[in-house]
């Protein structure tokens, strides 16, 4: 049989697996290779290869083998817990971004003395190197074993599986567990794991269901990988956005409001200054900006669709006797004001920015810091267009994008998501506009991945995953192409044939939304805010009373070029007042005394490059000026 492999073509014997059929094809499998794509999904070394299979081989390093890898290694984790606790019921544990967790029925704590104990467990099995088989059984067979085996939880799940589908084990010495797969070979291939945390978690995220407990955890290749991740892990810990905002004053979430952020006087500068800067750009790539209302009719929702597929994520009232619904996304309104107005063709492309207040329901414990709220601004863009302005849009948005987050020294990775199995519209149209995206990103040079059927069901769409100091991704900006809400909204303009048309709309975040945003570089930078961003810029330190009044001059001149400025006038010593700046992770210090005041300067310590000497006030002035006006982003 004919069949690819890493992009070259093999003909292999028939009925081989993905590992012999390499071998066969001479290829030198390293031992790095842990997993397989098979025609676009994942899938173990020993599973069959067919005629005309397109195969890539996967290690750790490729997203598929690393969850490959997590995935065993939660089987491992199981496997641990069953021996120690054997009266404890398996529910499941899959792969995450960044490990695994698996949720036990169980009445034991797992507390950090358990949590040891289960990872020498782990090793021991790892030391085991069992070999990992996988078994399929017919329902009543399946629901059998797992009847015998005393999980109630593993019965619920087959009698889940939907008839005609394949239900699958995998056995490692002793222990076998319901999986879909794919699964390395053995145990012994988890060379280093570490169990992170146990947290509490409803069975399937229902708060009427039973409370479970959730183990975390990670894995590794090698104990030096290892190392690195827990070391960046502590390090995280040190930039975490809820810590440094209430240390530098940003933002709190309170009892009365969960999931509702207030932000404080420093916050509301930092946010302002960023909300500054997107209308500034804004401004410059031809964008006008719009505010629809918070609250809308429910018609309104019921023609969006949001009515019938968002419901139970909307804040809902009722006023005049009419159900009212507050806005979880922007688009409606935005719909709502393009249709206010009849548009010729030279009006288009009409870029709309939105900084839209909306409201989603979330679950309680979903929440997290500035994260995951319920209240966010959003920084919506709707983009009203004609076809054959679709590449040049998409161009000028990733235009836009890349000139935003190079200003945060924050890099990025594409993906383009195509068209769901559940989708809208025209197949060709589909096609036309998925085509689009990809040439739109390759003509300016940019590399992107495929993300198949994740696109929205109105349209195609390009996602922006931003990379932090710490390698850790965020998906933050999106560029989604939609054929249907100007279908369902009846949105038209009016040809240079003098006939009437639909537009094609575009979609747009850059920043994802405002709070989110500032929660990511509140940790990108450890809260150590580069010059423009800063919420205080400079501290002015008077080393004694007798200085008071010359820090105040200083201030003012500052002050006069907009430059954010606070004096510190207390009765201490200035060492305290130097420390405690630091702390507050101010820019600049400077600090003034007799010789100061009486040559007209200022002594300046900078947050990144220390000591600075001696310099006249204008001189400071003009730094700090420049420094602003450039984003100087350090």
């Amino acid at each position: 049989m004919d069949i690819r492999i890493n992009g070259e073509n093999y003909s292999v014997e028939n009925g081989l697996s993905v590992y012999d059929a390499a071998k066969s094809a001479g290829i030198a499998v390293p031992r790095e290779v842990i997993a397989a794509e098979i025609n676009g999904e994942t899938h173990e070394l020993s599973s069959p290869v067919h005629d005309g299979d397109d195969v890539k081989l996967l290690t750790f390093e490729d997203e598929g083998g690393k969850k490959t890898f997590f995935h065993t290694a939660s089987h491992i984790l199981a496997q641990a817990v069953k021996r120690l606790y054997p009266e404890v019921k398996l529910t499941i544990g899959p792969a995450i971004d960044n490990g695994f967790y698996y949720d036990f029925d169980s009445d034991v704590t797992f507390a950090a003395e358990e949590l040891e104990k289960i990872e020498a467990e782990m090793k021991k099995i790892v030391k085991e190197n069992l070999k990992i088989e996988r078994f399929t059984l017919p329902r009543d067979e399946a629901k059998k074993l797992m009847e015998e085996k005393g999980e109630p939880y593993k019965v619920l799940l087959i009698d889940r599986v939907p008839e005609g589908e394949e239900i699958s084990f995998y056995k490692q010495g002793e222990f076998t567990d319901l999986c879909a797969g794919p699964h390395l070979f053995s145990t012994g291939a988890v060379k280093a794991f570490k169990l992170i945390q146990c947290t509490g978690a409803y069975w399937e995220g229902d708060s009427k269901n039973k409370m479970l407990q959730r183990v975390y955890g990670t894995a590794f290749p090698t104990k030096e990988a290892l190392a690195a991740y827990l070391d960046m892990l502590e390090e995280a810990k040190k930039r975490d956005h809820r810590k440094l905002g209430k240390e530098l004053g940003l933002f709190t979430i309170m009892d009365e409001g969960p999931g509702f952020p207030f932000f404080l006087p420093n916050g509301m500068v930092l946010r302002n200054t960023l909300i500054e800067y997107w209308r500034e750009v804004h401004k410059r790539y031809g964008y006008v900006e719009i505010s629809t209302p918070m609250i809308l009719n429910r018609s309104l929702w019921e023609r969006s669709g949001h009515w019938a597929h968002y419901k139970d994520n909307m804040y809902t009232t009722v006023i005049d006797g009419a159900d009212f619904a507050i806005k979880p996304m922007n688009c409606p309104g935005g719909m709502l004001v393009y249709k206010s107005e009849m548009h010729s063709y030279r009006d288009l492309p009409l870029r709309m920015g939105e900084l839209g207040v909306v409201h989603r329901h979330e679950l309680s414990g979903a929440l997290h810091g500035l994260f995951r709220v319920r209240c966010f601004t959003q920084d919506d863009a709707h983009i009203f267009m004609t076809w054959d302005q679709m590449k040049d849009e998409i161009k000028n948005v990733v235009r836009l994008f890349d000139e935003v987050y190079s200003v945060f020294g924050l890099t990025y990775q594409i993906e383009v998501s195509t068209m769901p199995e559940d989708h809208m519209g025209d197949v060709k149209d589909w096609d036309f506009a998925t085509e689009t995206l990809k040439q739109a990103v390759t003509e300016m040079g940019k590399d992107y991945v495929i993300n198949e059927g994740d696109g929205a069901f109105y349209g195609p769409k390009l996602d922006f995953h931003l990379s932090d100091c710490l390698g850790r991704t965020w998906q933050c900006g999106t560029i989604q192409l939609d054929m249907q809400l100007p279908e369902r909204f009846e949105l038209e303009y009016m040809g240079a044939d003098n006939e009437k048309h639909r537009p094609v709309m575009i979609h747009r975040v850059v920043l994802g939304s405002i709070e989110r945003f500032i929660g990511i570089i509140t940790e990108h930078y450890a809260g150590a805010f580069p010059m423009w961003l800063a919420p205080v810029q400079v501290k002015v330190l008077a080393i004694g009373e007798g200085h008071v009044e010359y820090a105040n001059k200083v201030k003012d001149a500052l002050e006069a070029n907009h430059i954010r400025v606070e004096v510190d006038a207390r009765n201490e010593k200035i060492g305290y007042k130097i420390r405690e700046a630091q702390l507050k992770k101010v820019p600049y210090m400077l600090v003034v005394g007799d010789k100061e005041m009486a040559d007209g300067l200022v002594s300046v310590r900078s947050r990144s490059d220390g000591e600075l000497g001696q310099m006249t006030i204008e001189d400071f002035v003009n730094r700090a000026v420049e420094e602003v006006k450039n984003k100087t982003n350090k």
